[in-house]
């Protein structure tokens, strides 16, 4: 076995025996499929993405809906467009049903303005005019009524969006003045009356803008759970249609080995012989990876005993290929990490991993088994 490294599996001739054209024509078909395989890896990725944050991530969209009703949306689940146009809608209904309950407050808001005690509270309060040089020290948000109105008529984007930002800012006008005012002051006392007569109608409002938050709540967990299948949906869709192209690229790629096997010159016997000695020489791990090769041509070769026979006259022209390309490479592999020192712990490695220390046993055996194998041929008489 000394003596036998990479350079004995060297791939001199190895290409096809045909003309140039025949040669382009099979270069163009591998690059196809090179560039074939990376976008489909791109998609692969993309999917195990989605699923990995599925697993992460799990909404809580069942908050309101039974398991029966999430099975039968399992059965029909519309496309994105149409979801988003039903999500779009929904929104706008929302937003009009909104804008209802705040034209019901601007009543509300309207009967406290009213009152003769309201007068302080219309206008910001003018802090320079009044000497109120601490104000500012006090009050962080100053809010009046004036200013609530024309965030109430706002067409612009920036006016309230519920109901509960008007209630909010209303609450804010009383409780500045409460808190700027001494107590026994007329303000303080006109502003904490308001207060209660406002939130005393404003209890009358409240069930329906309750009401109204809990439909929302559940039109947008319909709304999330709807795109939550949608997004499963079209990326089982995805997997589905990634395994076929998958199977077309592999049966693609076999067809080309097997031309390239029937172009290619027979492997001699020397080259078998090396290639057998070859083989004794490659990790555990590699050793493995060259039985499973052998195995994919020969389904009933047992790669994974704990004892194998590995008989290198009898397997196929393919397989021996394959071996040489692999073994060649797995060997320069070792010998580039051997040079680097990579493999200097390997004894300790060994005698504190049972797994290696059963793998190396076992590499032990198959490469026994090899050997044992190759002497038996040498015996042979020549023809």
């Amino acid at each position: 076995m000394e003596g036998v490294d990479a350079s004995n599996l060297d791939l001199e001739k190895v290409g096809p025996q045909g003309n140039g054209v025949e040669l382009d024509g099979f270069r163009c078909s591998v690059d196809e499929l090179v560039m074939k395989v990376d976008k489909l890896e791109q998609r692969v990725n993309e999917v195990e993405k989605f699923y990995l944050n599925a697993s992460i991530k799990q909404p809580n969209t069942s908050k309101n809906t039974s398991s029966g009703k999430h099975k039968d949306k399992e059965k029909h689940v519309p496309g994105f467009k149409k979801l988003q146009l039903e999500a779009s809608r929904g929104e706008a209904a929302a937003a009009k049903r909104m804008q209802e309950l705040m034209r019901q407050f601007g009543t509300i808001l309207r009967q406290i303005t009213q009152h003769k005690w309201a007068w302080p509270f219309m206008q910001p309060v003018d802090v320079e005019g009044l000497g109120l040089h601490d104000y500012y020290e006090i009050i962080d948000r100053p809010m009046d009524f004036s200013t609530i109105k024309n965030q109430m008529e706002a067409r612009d984007g920036a006016g309230y969006k519920h109901v509960r930002e008007i209630f909010a800012d209303v609450r804010l006008v009383f409780k500045n003045a409460m808190k700027y005012n001494d107590e026994k002051s007329d303000v303080h006392r006109m502003a904490k009356t308001l207060l209660e007569k406002f939130e005393e109608k404003w209890l009358q409002l409240l069930p329906k803008v309750t009401e109204e938050e809990k439909r929302r709540e559940e039109e947008e967990a319909e709304v999330q759970l709807n795109m939550q299948l949608a997004q499963e949906a079209a990326h089982a869709k995805m997997a589905r249609d990634l395994c076929n192209e998958l199977y077309e690229v592999d049966t693609h790629l076999e067809e080309l080995r097997e031309m390239v096997v029937t172009r290619c010159r027979k492997i001699s016997i020397e080259e078998k012989r090396n290639l057998g000695l070859a083989l004794t020489k490659l990790s555990p791990e590699d050793l493995s990876k060259a039985l499973e090769i052998v195995a994919q041509n020969n389904p009933l070769f047992p790669a994974s005993a704990e004892e194998v026979e590995l008989d290198i006259d009898a397997q196929s022209e393919l397989t021996l290929w394959r071996l040489k390309f692999f073994v060649k490479d797995a060997l320069e592999v070792q010998g580039k990490s051997t040079s680097k020192g990579d493999n200097s712990n390997s004894v300790n490695l060994a005698a504190t991993n049972p797994n290696i220390s059963a793998a190396s046993k076992r590499k032990k055996e198959i490469c026994d088994a090899l050997v044992k194998n190759a002497k038996k041929r040498n015996k042979k008489p020549s023809k």
